[in-house]
């Protein structure tokens, strides 16, 4: 199974925000907790702003974020913990380094198609800062010297082009999206399957190599983020993440 990370990244950022709020952010554990009964908002909240919100899939969201939740409890968190179990801190700084330097990439061309000259041009220098004096990526040399690290995909490209968001959509594994960021996200993923597999096709066992390094980035990717579904204590934790997800969403295309 191949993993692409970048939604996988803002999917969980803004599960992380929400431990944020509750003020449990979850120390990283093998062990999650045990589900807790699934409320609706409306048994909590009168706030019109938090329920009426573009979900028509409501009743399939709600079975994909017990998915996700089951998903972390056996599957991800499990690998993770061993990861950072086995790697040693300044191995994991070097692994996170290395795939942010890789997504560099999607954020250059994306800031390209939204016409973000100033963006696109800082996001070259970083990569190219990075990918020499930070050995391939390994350092990041380029934040010390004042340049910030953005972040841009194709479903913030298509939002600045005009298309509105549509559903809201939980997507297996990668968590919260809209119809639009789901969108972008195959299109990021074709654009790097494209400029990705061909140099693997050229080496031998080259398509089990790159599995394993999709896998790693998958692995590192969810090992940055410290949230633990169904520890922020909300008994209505997936509207919460919903309309979270959402403003941040509306947030992404101001920037």
């Amino acid at each position: 199974m191949a993993f692409t990370t970048p939604l996988i990244r803002r999917a969980f950022l803004m599960l992380a925000l929400v431990a944020a709020l509750a003020g449990c952010a979850a120390p990283r554990a093998s062990v999650l907790p045990e589900e807790p009964p699934m409320h609706t908002a409306a048994e909590f909240s009168d706030d019109e702003n938090l329920l009426e919100v573009n979900d028509p899939w409501e009743e399939f969201n709600l079975k994909m974020y017990r998915f996700n939740y089951n998903f972390d409890k056996y599957v991800f968190i499990p690998v993770v913990a061993a990861y950072e179990d086995i790697a040693p801190v300044f191995v994991q700084t070097g692994v996170s380094n290395f795939f942010s330097n890789v997504g560099e990439f999607r954020t250059f061309y994306n800031s390209l198609l939204q016409f973000k000259g100033k963006k696109s041009l800082m996001t070259l220098g970083r990569f190219l800062t990075n990918s020499t004096i930070g050995v391939g990526g390994l350092f990041d040399p380029a934040t010390r010297m004042g340049m910030k690290r953005q972040s841009e995909d194709f479903g913030q490209t298509l939002g600045a082009w005009g298309l509105d968001p549509g559903p809201y959509f939980v997507v297996p594994v990668l968590g919260p999206n809209t119809l639009r960021s789901a969108g972008g996200f195959a299109a990021d993923s074709g654009v790097r399957w494209l400029a990705v597999k061909r140099p693997f096709d050229n080496i031998e066992n080259g398509q089990w190599i790159l599995t394993g390094i999709e896998a790693l980035e998958a692995v590192d990717a969810r090992h940055r983020m410290p949230f633990r579904y169904y520890e922020t204590g909300y008994p209505f934790e997936y509207y919460i993440v919903r309309y979270l997800y959402l403003k941040y969403s509306e947030f992404q295309l101001m920037k």
